[in-house]
């Protein structure tokens, strides 16, 4: 069994893409609908947010900004030269003010993931985790069945939300991810699946704008 990469933070410049299980791919052709079901495309044209209360306003101008994030990429292939999603998330983070306190590629092994993410929740470090692969349904997509016990209170509404989003991609096939988020104590776990696309639907539309309220009411 390897033992969990941990790397310095780099960067990687955006539309890169990555197989959730495979070796990374390139060009056009991975921008199709692979492992997870996800093109690299954003939601469609026309689509528009419900407006937000003045109350939920209020809260998320509360939130907590610079969060130290820990960043998690579950496959059996990749390096941290072809983690091409963990790049992104990671990316994306500082881009949005976070700082990434710890960076990981672990195989899809339960006995690999559980540890490291009681490991982070145990920390005083991290205030959030963000995983990436292993959420779909095939034998070796373990790592919603490897953290769902971990987490004391689930949130339902951002798988929901994720499939909703996704489904307005890619039709039904948007049903086989098992993307989940929950806490832990003073800490959010958010788990998506392994392409680049999906990595971007979930950080843009959910992730980026929620976590520094999401953090915020866990130290309320």
């Amino acid at each position: 069994m390897s033992k969990p990469h941990g790397h310095q933070h780099g960067h990687s410049p955006a539309g890169q893409d990555a197989g959730g299980h495979g070796p990374a791919a390139q060009g056009p052709a991975a921008q199709g609908h692979g492992a997870h079901g996800h093109g690299d495309h954003g939601p469609r044209a026309g689509a528009s947010a419900a407006p937000a209360s003045a109350s939920h306003l209020e809260h998320k101008a509360h939130g907590h900004t610079g969060l130290a994030c820990a960043v998690i990429t579950v496959s059996d292939t990749r390096t941290p030269e072809t983690d091409h999603s963990g790049q992104l998330v990671r990316r994306l983070l500082e881009e949005a003010g976070h700082r990434v306190c710890a960076y990981h590629i672990i195989k899809d092994e339960p006995g690999q993931i559980r540890p490291l993410l009681q490991a982070l929740l145990a920390g005083a470090e991290a205030q959030a985790v963000l995983i990436n692969g292993g959420t779909g349904i095939a034998r070796r997509d373990v790592t919603f069945d490897a953290i769902q016990g971990l987490l004391e209170k689930q949130l339902p509404g951002f798988g929901e939300l994720f499939r909703s989003l996704s489904y307005q991609e890619i039709g039904s096939a948007a049903l086989l991810s098992r993307a989940l988020a929950g806490t832990a104590g003073d800490k959010v776990v958010f788990s998506t699946p392994g392409s680049t696309a999906a990595v971007r639907l979930a950080m843009e539309k959910l992730i980026l704008p929620e976590l520094p309220h999401i953090v915020f009411e866990l130290h309320k």
